[in-house]
């Protein structure tokens, strides 16, 4: 089990500043919401947590350890922190088979395996995510997209995380699939007590899934608090906005009635 905080965190592209001071914990074991509209930061963020962008200010720290620098403490430590991206389609090498993603995911864990020990973790995996671990030699092109993206979420696991960022994983599938998807995520988050930063844009799904949010709007946080609470009864205006834009049945809750 590990913490993730960001720690006064900017991130600038040129002249621009993306993420602006963003202060963020996500507690060890828990599953913690980042919700707001496109463009607001949450994918930047999350890209900085796994070196894929540097911040220009502001500290990543797992356990305690910032992970933000380019030393090799820092690269070693970024490796318990895995991404799994929106889209399955395109998250996948389609000339590379299931068993080869993931075997070349594993070595990011450090851990040196035979042959046959890659073997028996590929088929660990598979089972983990529901998946028959018969099908290790098939490309990607050979499943449906909740089942790519169950791949994505076992390769994530095959560097033997203990953070995990799902940046908007079922906005890409079908209604019908995203309860698969979510629920295990949430089975996995219980049994190898993951510490997951779930970003979305949906706040029905993240009231599901976390039990704490943060709301995110023009690069800074500017809510956050347990999701019930924030989902139910809103402090800040932009909150309520996002609340209004969700279609529903029957007449809206009056917020300033609170």
């Amino acid at each position: 089990m590990s913490t993730l905080a960001f720690s006064r965190v900017c991130v600038r592209y040129g002249h621009t500043t993306v993420v602006d001071a963003v202060d963020l914990t996500v507690a060890s074991n828990t599953v913690h919401g980042l919700v707001g509209e496109s463009g607001s930061g949450k994918s930047t963020l999350a890209a900085a947590a796994v070196g894929l962008v540097r911040p220009s200010h502001g500290a990543i720290l797992l356990d305690g350890t910032d992970i933000a620098g380019r030393s090799s403490a820092a690269r070693r430590a970024r490796r318990r922190v895995q991404l799994i991206f929106q889209d399955p389609y395109s998250a996948l090498d389609p000339r590379m088979s299931v068993g080869a993603s993931l075997v070349e995911a594993m070595r990011a864990s450090g851990r040196s395996l035979s042959r046959a020990g890659r073997a028996r973790r590929v088929a660990e995996l598979l089972e983990m995510v529901h998946l028959d671990p018969g099908r290790a030699r098939d490309l990607p092109a050979a499943f449906s997209g909740g089942q790519r993206q169950r791949i994505t979420i076992a390769r994530a696991l095959a560097a033997e995380p203990t953070v995990i960022i799902a940046d908007e994983i079922t906005s890409a599938l079908d209604v019908s699939v995203q309860g698969v998807v979510l629920n295990l995520l949430r089975e996995l988050q219980t049994s190898l007590e993951l510490t997951i930063l779930f970003i979305s844009h949906n706040l029905a799904v993240v009231r599901y899934v976390c039990d704490t949010v943060s709301v995110m709007r023009h690069g800074r946080i500017v809510e956050n608090g347990e999701t019930g609470q924030i989902l139910s009864t809103p402090t800040h205006t932009y909150t309520r906005e996002l609340l209004a834009a969700v279609p529903v049945l029957g007449e809206r809750p009056d917020w300033d009635a609170y």
